[in-house]
C-alpha cells in the first residue's frame, strides 16, 4: 500500500458571540451562597452561567452534541437538570460543573422538567408524549407514564401527596396516581392546548394556560379530606349525589367521565377565568417560590403580573365589600325602597387574584423566572428573541408597583443573525457584522473589543494596516469605520441596490464591489484631509465600472490580478481580464446562482458553490469543469479556499461545515455543531482558524491541530455514529411479562448499553474460564500432593473490574442474552454470602427475574422434574389411598367426585333423549 495522503483535522475550540439561545428556558441559580445574582441559560449544547451584577459569563456546563431545551435547578440548589433535543437529560453539579449523571428514555426532546419537594425524584415530559419518573439517588427510571397524545408543556409535583399532574398540545390535563402508577383523573375542559399550568393557594387550586386569553382556575377538592365513607355508601353516591357526582361538568357544556368515587382521589371543578390582556396564546405560565406571584406572558413583549391573596387578606376585602354593600342597603330604604332582609356579597375569583402589574421588555420574551429577594423586592429575569438578557425588579407590596430594569447582558452578542465575517492580517481580530452592529472580537479571549452601529451589513474586509474596516450594506453603501476610535469615518453611496459582495485586490491599493444594480465598480484607497483635524485620513474613491446584463452576487480577484470573477443571477459565473475589462471565459452547468466561489492561491483553480447544492471545481485556463460535487442537503452558503494550498471549506444551510481537497475531489472532514443554517465562515490568513456563523445566533471557532487526519478512519467513524443512531432509533421493548399498562420501563435503548452489555458478557467468559481453570489447578495440587501457583489471567491484572454505571445497568441487563443469565445468578449467590453490594445485587437480581421469569421457569422445571418425578408420583398415589379410606368411613363421596358423576348422569340422559328423537 503507497502512501496516503494526510491532512490535518480541524476541531471545534468554541462558542462565543451567544448569550442565550431560544430552545430552552432561563433559571436563578444559586452560586456561591447568593440568590438571585446567577442565571443559567441554555447555549445551544452547553449551558452558560451569567452574572447579573457584572455580566460576566461565569461557568459553563459543557454539553454534547444536542440542543438544550430545558432546565430546571434542584430544590436544594446545589445540581442543576439540563434537557437536551435527542431526549437524553444531564444532571450537574453547580459546584464543579461536571455531569456525573446521565438518563436516557425519552426518544425525542424534553419539553418540561420538574424535581419534587425533597429533590429526590424527577420528572420529565418530552415531544414523545412519554412522562418519565426518574430516582434521582439512585441514579435510576422508576416508571413511564404514558396517556397523554401530543407533546408534554408541564408537569408538577403535590407537595403533601403522592401525585404528579401533567398537560400536554393534546388539549387534556392528567392527574396520576405515583403509587399505582397511573392516571386516574383527564381533565378535559379546554379547547385548545394547554401550554403552562401552576397550582396555588396551597395545592388547593389550579391554574392552567392555554391558546386563548383566558387564565382558568379549577378548586381541586381532595377526597380524603372529607369524611371516609362506608362500605354501602358508595353505591347511593352511585345511583345520585347532588355533592360529588360521578360527571363532572365541564366549561363548555360537556360532561367529563370519571372513575367509580370510591377509586377517585380528588375532585376539580372550575371556579371561573381570569382574562389576561395578550390576545395569543400562552408561552409561560410560572409562580414564584412563595406562591404569591402568577406571572405569565404571550408571543409578545409584555409579561402580566397577579397577585394571589391570602386567607387574611381576602377576609379583610369582603368585609369592605360587605360594608359597602350595607351602606348601599341603607341609602336605598332611606329612599323608600324595601331594605332585603339578608345582605349577600359573593365571592369572585377576581376578589381572590388581583392583577399587579406588566412588566415591557425590550424586545418579545422566550422564557423568565421570578425570585423574591430577602428585602420582600420581586425580580424578574427575561431571555428575550434577540439573543438578550434583562432583569427587572418591583415591590409588589407597593399600590401601584413599577417595574425598573436593574441589568441587561447585551455587549456579549449581536441582536440579529451574523452575515460577515472576516480576519485581521495578523490572524487576532475577528469582525462580524448583522444588521445593526458591528463587533471586533480577540480570537484568543474571545472577548468583545469593539461594538459600532451599523446598517444591515452583507460583507466586509479589514483595510490593509488592521486599523480600519469596510461594511457594504443591504442598502448598496459602504461604510468606513476607524477601529481605535470606533468612530464612522464615511458612508458612501455605492449601488443602487443590495451590495451583495466585496474583494480586496491582492496589491491591496484598492477592491471591487458588486451589486444588484448590475454593476461592479473598482474602487481605491486614498488619502482626504480631515475636516475636524489637520491630519489626513483614509477614504475611498471609484475609479471603474463594469456594467451587465444580471445581478451581481459574487466578486472575486485572481491571485495574480489579472483576472476577475463575477457571479451572475443568470446562473453562471463570468470571468474578466482585470486591466481592458474584457470578457475571457463564462462557466455554466450550475442550475441555480451562484451564491459564493474562491480562487485557489495559485490561480489555478476556482470553486464555485451554488444553491443547488453543489460544488463545481473549475481550470482557470481554459473553464473546463474538473469535477462537480453533491456538497450539502441544502444551499451552499459560503466557500473559502486555505490559503497556500488547495483545500477549501463550504458552509451550508444544512447546519455543516465541510472540507474538501480540490486536487483528488475528496471529502475530506465535516465540522457538526451549528444547530441552525450556517450563513457565513472566515478563514484566518494563516489557515490555523476557521470562524462560522449561523441562525442559532452563534459563532463558533475551529481550530487546526497537529493531529493527522487519514480518510479511510474518518470515513469508519462516520460509519459507526451512523450505526450508533439507527441503534437509538429502534423500538423500545417493554420490560418482557409487563402488561400493556400506562406504566412502561423507563430506560432507552443506546450505544452505550449495547457496549455495557457487551462489557458484562465478556466478564461472564472470563469467569467461566477462570472457573475452568480453577477446577483443572484443584485437580493439579491434589495429584501433585502440594500446592501448585496458580497462574495470574493477564486481562484481570490489566483491568482489575469490569464496570457499569448504574444508569445503564438495567437496560444493557435487557438487552443481555439468556446464556448468561444462569451464571450471573450464581455469581450474585456468592456476592450475597459475602455480603458485597447486598442493595444492588437485590435490584438487578429483581430485575431479571421480571424479564427472564418465564424463561427460568420452565429451565429449572424441565431440571428438577427428572429428580422429583417418582416423589411427586408416590405422594399422588398416597393422597388417592387417603381419599379412599375417607370415603369408606363416613361413606360419603368428596364434592370433587359427585359432581363429576352428577355431570356424567346428566350427558348420559341427554344422549338417550337424543337417540329417541332421531329414532321417532
Amino acid at each position: 500500500m503507497g502512501l496516503t495522503k494526510q491532512y490535518l483535522r480541524y476541531v471545534a475550540s468554541a462558542v462565543f458571540g451567544l448569550i442565550g439561545s431560544q430552545k430552552g428556558n432561563i433559571v436563578f441559580v444559586t452560586l456561591r451562597g447568593e440568590k438571585g445574582r446567577y442565571v443559567a441559560v441554555p447555549a445551544c449544547e452547553h449551558v452558560f452561567i451569567w452574572d447579573l451584577r457584572k455580566g460576566e459569563k461565569i461557568l459553563i456546563l459543557q454539553g454534547l452534541k444536542q440542543e438544550v431545551t430545558c432546565l430546571c435547578p434542584s430544590p436544594d440548589g446545589l445540581h442543576l437538570a439540563v434537557g437536551y433535543d435527542d431526549g437524553s437529560i444531564r444532571i450537574f453539579s453547580l459546584l464543579s460543573g461536571e455531569g456525573n449523571v446521565t438518563f436516557n428514555g425519552h426518544k425525542a426532546g424534553i419539553t418540561t422538567l420538574k424535581y419534587d419537594q425533597l429533590g429526590g425524584r424527577l420528572a420529565s415530559g418530552s415531544k414523545d408524549t412519554d412522562i418519565i419518573v426518574w430516582d434521582v439517588i439512585n441514579e435510576s427510571g422508576l416508571y413511564r407514564l404514558k396517556g397523554h397524545k401530543d407533546a408534554i408543556t408541564q408537569a408538577l409535583f403535590l407537595r403533601e401527596k403522592n401525585l404528579l399532574v401533567t398537560s400536554g398540545k393534546d388539549t387534556v390535563v392528567k392527574w396520576w396516581d405515583l403509587d399505582t402508577q397511573h392516571c386516574f383523573k383527564t381533565m378535559v375542559g379546554h379547547r385548545t392546548e394547554v401550554w403552562g399550568l401552576v397550582l396555588v393557594s396551597e395545592e388547593k387550586r389550579l391554574i392552567t394556560g392555554a391558546s386563548d386569553s383566558e387564565l382558568r382556575a379549577w378548586d381541586i377538592t381532595y377526597l380524603q379530606e372529607i369524611e371516609d365513607l362506608e362500605e354501602p355508601k358508595p353505591k347511593k353516591i352511585k345511583e345520585s349525589s347532588p355533592g360529588i357526582q360521578d360527571t363532572l361538568e365541564t366549561e363548555d357544556g360537556t360532561l367529563e367521565m370519571d372513575e367509580a368515587p370510591e377509586d377517585r382521589i380528588l375532585s376539580c371543578r372550575k371556579a371561573g377565568s381570569i382574562m389576561r390582556e395578550g390576545r395569543d396564546r400562552v408561552v409561560n405560565l410560572g409562580i414564584d417560590k412563595t406562591g404569591r406571584i402568577l406571572a405569565c406572558h404571550g408571543t409578545d413583549s409584555v409579561l402580566e403580573l397577579f397577585c394571589i391573596l391570602s386567607k387574611e387578606e381576602i377576609h379583610k376585602k369582603m368585609d369592605k365589600k360587605m360594608k359597602k354593600a350595607r351602606k348601599k342597603a341603607r341609602l336605598n330604604s332611606c329612599k323608600g325602597e324595601e331594605e332585603d332582609s339578608e345582605i349577600n356579597v359573593e365571592m369572585t375569583l377576581q376578589d381572590e387574584i388581583q392583577r399587579v402589574t406588566n412588566i415591557k421588555t425590550s424586545a418579545k420574551i422566550k422564557s423568565f423566572d421570578l425570585i423574591h429577594s430577602p428585602q420582600g423586592e420581586l425580580k424578574a429575569v427575561f431571555l428575550l428573541q434577540n439573543n438578550l438578557v434583562e432583569l427587572y425588579s418591583l415591590n409588589p407590596s407597593l399600590p401601584t408597583p413599577q417595574p425598573v430594569r436593574t441589568s441587561r447582558i447585551t455587549i456579549g452578542g449581536h441582536r440579529s443573525d451574523v452575515r460577515t465575517l472576516s480576519f485581521s492580517s495578523d490572524n487576532i481580530a475577528v469582525l462580524s457584522a448583522s444588521a445593526d452592529s458591528v463587533k471586533i472580537w480577540n480570537r484568543s479571549t474571545l472577548q468583545c473589543i469593539r461594538t459600532m452601529s451599523c446598517e444591515y451589513a452583507l460583507c466586509s474586509f479589514f483595510v490593509p494596516g488592521d486599523r480600519q474596516v469596510i461594511i457594504g450594506t443591504k442598502t448598496g453603501k459602504l461604510q468606513l469605520y476607524d477601529l481605535a476610535s470606533g468612530n464612522l469615518l464615511e458612508t458612501i453611496d455605492a449601488h443602487d441596490g443590495a451590495l451583495w459582495s466585496m474583494s480586496l485586490s491582492p496589491d491591496q491599493r484598492g477592491f471591487v464591489t458588486g451589486g444588484a444594480d448590475k454593476s461592479v465598480k473598482f474602487w481605491d484607497f486614498e488619502l482626504v484631509k480631515d475636516e475636524n483635524s489637520t491630519q489626513k485620513r483614509l477614504s475611498v474613491k471609484q475609479t471603474r465600472t463594469l456594467q451587465l446584463d444580471e445581478d451581481v452576487l459574487y466578486v472575486s480577484y485572481s491571485p495574480n490580478q489579472k483576472l476577475l470573477a463575477v457571479s451572475l443571477l443568470d446562473c453562471t459565473v463570468k470571468i474578466f481580464y482585470v486591466d481592458t475589462l474584457k470578457f475571457f471565459l463564462s462557466l455554466y452547468g450550475h442550475k441555480l446562482p451562484v451564491i459564493c466561489m474562491d480562487i485557489s492561491y495559485d490561480g489555478a483553480l476556482i470553486a464555485t458553490g451554488s444553491a443547488d447544492r453543489n460544488v463545481k471545481i473549475w481550470g482557470l485556463d481554459f473553464g473546463d469543469c474538473h469535477k462537480s460535487l453533491f456538497a450539502h442537503d441544502d444551499s451552499v452558503m459560503y466557500l473559502q479556499f486555505v490559503p497556500k494550498s488547495h483545500l477549501f471549506f463550504t458552509a451550508g444551510k444544512d447546519h455543516k461545515i465541510k472540507q474538501w481537497d480540490a486536487d483528488r475531489f475528496e471529502h475530506i472532514q465535516t465540522l457538526e455543531g451549528h444547530h441552525q443554517e450556517i450563513w457565513c465562515l472566515a478563514i484566518s490568513p494563516s489557515g490555523d482558524y476557521v470562524v462560522s456563523s449561523s441562525h442559532d445566533k452563534s459563532l463558533r471557532l475551529w481550530e487546526r491541530t497537529r493531529e493527522p487526519l487519514i480518510l479511510e478512519e474518518e470515513r469508519e467513524m462516520e460509519r459507526e455514529a451512523e450505526y450508533e443512531e439507527s441503534v437509538a432509533k429502534e423500538d423500545q421493548p417493554a420490560v418482557p411479562g409487563e402488561t400493556q399498562g400506562d406504566s412502561y420501563f423507563a430506560g432507552k435503548k443506546t450505544i452505550e448499553t449495547v457496549k455495557a452489555a457487551e462489557r458484562i458478557m465478556e466478564a461472564i467468559e472470563l469467569y467461566r474460564e477462570e472457573t475452568a481453570k480453577m477446577k483443572e489447578h484443584k485437580a493439579i495440587c491434589k495429584a501433585a500432593g502440594k500446592e501448585v501457583p496458580l497462574p495470574t489471567n493477564p486481562i484481570l491484572m490489566a483491568y482489575g473490574n469490569i464496570s457499569v454505571s448504574k444508569i445503564e445497568l438495567e437496560e444493557s441487563l435487557l438487552v443481555l442474552p439468556f446464556s448468561y443469565v444462569p451464571d450471573i445468578l450464581k455469581l450474585f449467590n456468592e456476592f450475597m454470602q459475602l455480603g458485597s453490594d447486598v442493595e444492588l445485587i437485590c435490584r438487578c437480581l429483581f430485575f431479571l427475574l421480571s424479564c427472564f421469569s418465564r424463561t427460568l421457569t420452565k429451565k429449572f422445571f424441565n431440571i428438577y422434574r427428572l429428580a422429583f418425578q417418582d416423589v411427586i408420583g408416590f405422594n399422588m398415589a398416597g393422597l388417592d389411598y387417603l381419599k379412599r379410606e375417607c370415603e369408606a368411613k363416613s361413606e360419603v363421596m368428596f364434592f370433587a367426585d359427585a359432581t363429576s358423576h352428577l355431570e356424567e348422569k346428566k350427558r348420559k340422559r341427554k344422549k338417550r333423549e337424543k337417540l329417541i328423537l332421531t329414532l321417532t
